[in-house]
């Protein structure tokens, strides 16, 4: 009787480990990206560029904020691309070496900062977009100017703690349209 009661045991527990589970890796919400169509932004502002029709752009209305600075909303991502324009008076450079220190002060999180030379000289605009690599707060940060009369800065913030994997398409995606931005930029 103990034997046939060892034999029953053994078949059930044989038998009852046999699952079709398989641990599954760690992965991330799929992201739907929106189609990209532009809109022209001039509201009387010394420029004018294209953004995307998914963001809206509204008046900048901080404590510190001054004419024609303006906020790039991107709702579904709770991102915002900070904009903020300077009139050049002799002091271009400053506002340059204003916005590289502005950038490498992620270099204490950032595994790398690229930088992208513009350079469109037949539309007056020289500039540089600096690519943050890591788990920076910032993701992009530009400066387009005219280097005499008008400087723009960027800077693209999420609403959330920054994970680079988890961001990276998202920051892919909107650097498309960053570049469309720039692409299509006109000083007044």
């Amino acid at each position: 009787m103990k034997k046939t009661i060892l034999i029953a045991l053994s078949f059930l527990l044989l038998y009852s480990c046999n699952s079709d589970y398989t641990p599954k890796p760690r992965g991330y919400m799929k992201i739907d990206f929106p189609k990209k169509n532009y809109i022209q932004f001039n509201e009387g502002a010394p420029f004018s560029f294209a953004y995307p029709d998914y963001a809206r752009i509204v008046a900048d209305t901080s404590d510190n904020a001054e004419p024609w600075w303006y906020n790039i909303l991107f709702p579904s991502f709770d991102a915002t691309i900070y904009l903020s324009y300077k009139k050049v008076n002799n002091n271009v450079n400053e506002f340059i070496e204003d916005s590289r220190t502005l950038a490498f002060k992620h270099s204490i999180k950032a595994e790398s900062i690229d930088e992208s030379l513009i350079y469109l000289p037949e539309r007056n605009l020289y500039g540089i977009i600096y690519d943050l690599k890591g788990n920076t707060a910032s993701s992009l940060q530009f400066f387009l100017t005219d280097s005499s009369k008008n400087f723009l800065r960027g800077s693209l913030y999420f609403n959330t703690s920054p994970e680079k994997d988890s961001l990276a398409p998202i920051v892919s995606f909107i650097r498309l349209d960053l570049e469309e931005l720039i692409n299509s930029f006109q000083w007044n």
